[in-house]
C-alpha cells in the first residue's frame, strides 16, 4: 500500500486546481446537458474495483473521458433551470481545506475552531439578512433546506408533545416544496394529514383566510395543527407567502411557524429586498441556503431557531463516548439528526470574507436586474407573457399559443444541449422557467439565450390548444 506523499499530493494537488480552473474557463463552449443514454457512463467503468492502485494521473484523466461527458453542468452560463447551484473559488479552496482537516465536529470537544467559526458565521449571516434577534446565536448549519424542515417539525412535534397532542396536521400552501411532504413523512405524518392551502391567482401566494378555517376545521375534528411551513421564494414561481398575518394566525393557534426561504431568503442581504421578512419575528425556526444563491457550494445551509430547546430535548442522547460536554459549550451533535459533522462552515467563513457585505449584495443585485432585464424582453414579445411576478432572478412565463406550444419549446431549446430550461404548472397552466443568478450568469449570456429562445419559438408548429 503507498500513501500520497506531501511531495506528490503538491504535484497532483496542483493539477487538480489547474484541472477545476481549465473547466471553469471553458464551460461556456461545452453543451450543459449530456447526450449520453442511460447507463453510458457506467458502461465505461470496469465491473469490479482494481485489484493494485492506478497512478493518479490516469484518475484525473477520467474527468475528461468519463464524468465531464456525463455531467449537466450547472455552473454553466447556460444552465437556467431550477434555481441557481452556485460555487466560487474561495468556497471551492475552503472545501479543500476543510477534506485536508478533515474534522468530525460533533461536539465543541472534538473540535473547537469547528463549532466556534459555525457559531460566528452563523451570526454573520443573520446580521447581513437582518434576521430578528431571536434566531442571534441560534443558527446552525445542515446540509439542505429539506433537513432544516424535517428538524423544524421535529421540534415543533417535541413541544406538542408536552400536551399530549395528535394526529399531527401540519400546513403549506399548493407550492410549497416537496420536501415538506416528506418530512411530514418521515414523522408519520400521512400525506392526508399534509394541507395544502390555496393560494392567489397572480402572485401565488399562501391565503391566510384559508388557512385560519382549516386551522380551525382541523381542531372541532380532534386533530392537533402541528406546523405551518410557509415559503419565501417558492420553487415553482418564487412566490412569498404573507408571513406577518401567517405569523399572527400561528401565535394565536399555538401552531409552530416554520418558514422555508431556501432560495430566496440571501435576498435580503440586500436592504431593499428586506420586505420578504416582513412578520419573521413571529416564526419559530428558518431556513436559507448559501449554496443556491450565495456563492457558497453545496452543502451549506443555514436553519435558525427562535428557541432551539425543543429541538435539543429530540435530538440530544447520551454515550460513553458523547460525555465530553459543557453548558458553555456548541455541541452541535444536538441541533441536527446524524452526530457527525462536516466543517461546512469553513466555505461560508471564506465565502463572507472574500466578497464582504458589498461583493454579495452587487452579485444578487445583478441576478435580479437581470431577470429585470429578462422580463422586459419577455413582454415586448407578443408570443409570450409573464406568469408571475419576479422579485428575484427568477422569471416564469407561458407561450400564448397554449400549453402544447410550451411544452413543444421547451423540448427543442433543451434537445438543442446549449441551454437547458425547467418549466412547472401554475392553476393547471405550463409555465417556463428561466432562472438568473448563477456564478457565470450575466446580462450578455442571458441576452443571448434569450436570443436562442426567440429563434427556437419561431420554429414552434404546435397549434394553439383546443378551447
Amino acid at each position: 500500500m503507498h500513501h500520497m506523499s506531501p511531495d506528490e499530493f503538491r504535484r497532483h494537488g496542483r493539477a487538480v486546481v489547474d484541472w477545476i480552473a481549465d473547466y471553469w474557463e471553458g464551460l461556456q463552449h461545452l453543451p450543459v446537458t449530456p447526450g449520453r443514454e442511460p447507463g453510458a457512463t457506467a458502461a465505461l467503468l470496469p465491473d469490479t474495483a482494481p485489484e493494485t492502485g492506478e497512478p493518479f494521473d490516469d484518475l484525473l484523466a477520467d474527468m475528461d473521458r468519463v464524468v465531464v461527458p456525463g455531467t449537466v453542468h450547472w455552473q454553466h452560463p447556460g444552465f437556467l433551470g431550477y434555481f441557481p447551484m452556485t460555487t466560487s473559488g474561495p468556497a471551492v479552496l475552503a472545501e479543500l481545506l476543510a477534506a485536508g482537516l478533515n474534522t468530525q465536529g460533533m461536539l465543541w470537544s472534538t473540535s473547537p475552531a469547528a463549532a466556534e467559526i459555525e457559531a460566528r458565521v452563523s451570526d454573520w449571516l443573520a446580521e447581513l439578512m437582518d434576521l430578528p434577534e431571536s434566531f442571534r446565536g441560534n443558527g446552525v448549519i445542515q446540509d439542505t433546506a429539506s433537513t432544516g424542515v424535517l428538524l423544524a417539525l421535529i421540534a415543533a412535534r417535541t413541544r406538542a408533545e408536552r400536551d399530549g397532542a395528535g394526529p399531527y396536521v401540519v400546513y403549506t400552501s399548493e407550492d410549497g416544496n416537496a420536501c415538506i411532504t416528506k418530512a411530514a413523512r418521515v414523522l408519520g405524518i400521512p400525506d392526508a394529514h399534509l394541507r395544502r392551502v390555496p393560494v392567489a391567482a397572480w402572485t401565488r401566494a399562501m391565503d391566510p383566510a384559508d388557512l385560519a378555517a382549516r386551522i380551525g376545521a382541523d381542531r372541532a375534528a380532534g386533530l392537533t395543527p402541528l406546523a405551518v411551513v410557509a415559503t419565501v421564494g417558492t420553487t415553482a414561481t418564487t412566490a412569498v407567502d404573507p408571513l406577518d398575518a401567517i405569523g399572527v394566525i400561528c401565535r394565536e393557534q399555538g401552531v409552530w411557524l416554520h418558514v422555508d426561504a431556501a432560495y430566496a431568503g440571501v435576498a435580503a442581504i440586500c436592504p431593499e429586498m428586506r420586505w420578504i421578512h416582513r412578520g419573521l419575528d413571529q416564526a419559530d425556526s428558518y431556513s436559507t441556503n448559501p449554496h443556491k444563491w450565495l456563492l457558497t457550494g453545496l452543502e451549506c445551509s443555514l436553519t435558525y431557531f427562535a428557541d432551539p430547546a425543543p429541538l435539543h430535548q429530540a435530538m440530544r442522547v447520551t454515550a460513553a463516548y458523547l460525555h465530553d460536554r459543557g453548558e458553555a459549550r456548541i455541541d452541535y451533535q444536538d441541533w441536527q439528526i446524524p452526530l457527525g459533522k462536516r466543517f461546512r462552515a469553513l466555505k461560508l467563513w471564506f465565502v463572507l470574507r472574500a466578497y464582504g457585505r458589498e461583493g454579495l449584495q452587487r452579485h444578487l443585485r445583478e441576478g435580479i436586474a437581470c431577470a429585470e432585464e429578462l422580463a422586459s424582453w419577455i413582454e415586448a414579445d407578443e408570443r409570450f407573457e409573464l406568469a408571475a411576478p419576479h422579485p428575484f432572478g427568477l422569471v416564469c412565463f407561458r407561450h400564448r399559443a397554449g400549453d402544447g406550444a410550451g411544452r413543444e419549446l421547451l423540448a427543442r431549446v433543451n434537445a438543442d444541449r446549449r441551454l437547458f430550461l425547467t418549466s412547472t404548472e401554475s392553476d393547471g397552466r405550463f409555465l417556463l422557467r428561466i432562472a438568473a443568478g448563477g456564478t457565470a450568469t450575466t446580462s450578455e449570456s442571458l441576452k443571448a439565450a434569450w436570443q436562442r429562445i426567440s429563434q427556437t419559438a419561431d420554429q414552434v408548429t404546435t397549434a394553439a390548444d383546443p378551447v
